[in-house]
């Protein structure tokens, strides 16, 4: 793992810079699977009908589900950065900037698995976007490579994913490096989140998925 290839970008080691991505990947992972398999266990016990009469709020609904995948991946991806700490020192350049992008993100996806919940009819539906979606997202997001590494027309390419940002973004906070432009990068998680709550709140709050 002598990364001689990104070495020659930066100063920094290869084991140094893959393990922001590598603990972003955990992050996202954790975040996601557990709100999802937590909310569609209540959608398949008929938990969730005792919960939709009760006079808890949508928002109180969202907010519990999502607190817990947030704190699923950020314990997760903080074990991650702990064990990184036998194979490589990691400085911390920005502290404020890598907690921000890690609880963005993690926010971000949390209640992206329970808009995944909420339409997943069977078992197998929760399985179907960390598989053919987030993971190859992840994997071509920049966790191994900088864009610097690749053809303009690559580069371009893999601006459309938005995986690169949260992970530049959360690699600048160790590294004080990144690909993309950090404004645009948390202007659009910040973004996503509202979207995605206002999404989750209309479908909660008028049943779909969850009364058929």
């Amino acid at each position: 793992l002598s990364g001689r290839q990104i070495e020659d970008i930066d100063v920094f080691t290869y084991l140094q810079f893959i393990v922001p991505g590598l603990t972003m990947m955990s992050e996202i992972t954790n975040s996601y699977m557990n709100v999802c398999s937590s909310f569609f266990s209540t959608k398949f016990q008929r938990s969730v009908e005792e919960l939709l009469v009760s006079p808890t709020s949508e928002h109180v609904i969202i907010l519990g589900y999502a607190a817990g995948g947030v704190a699923r991946g950020l314990c997760v991806g903080s074990v991650v950065l702990a064990l990184s700490v036998f194979f490589t020192s990691l400085p911390v350049m920005h502290f404020t900037l890598l907690w921000l992008f890690a609880f963005l993100t993690a926010t971000l996806f949390a209640i992206a698995g329970l808009l995944n919940a909420i339409f997943a009819r069977k078992f197998d539906d929760i399985s179907i976007i960390p598989t053919f979606v987030l993971t190859p997202l992840t994997y071509l997001g920049g966790v191994f490579y900088s864009l610097e590494q690749l053809s303009p027309s690559w580069q371009l390419l893999s601006k459309l994913n938005p995986i690169l940002y949260m992970v530049n973004g959360f690699r600048y906070g160790f590294l004080g490096r990144s690909d993309v432009d950090l404004g645009f990068a948390c202007g659009m998680l910040v973004f996503f989140v509202f979207l995605f709550y206002g999404v989750t709140w209309i479908l909660i709050r008028r049943g779909v998925g969850l009364r058929n």
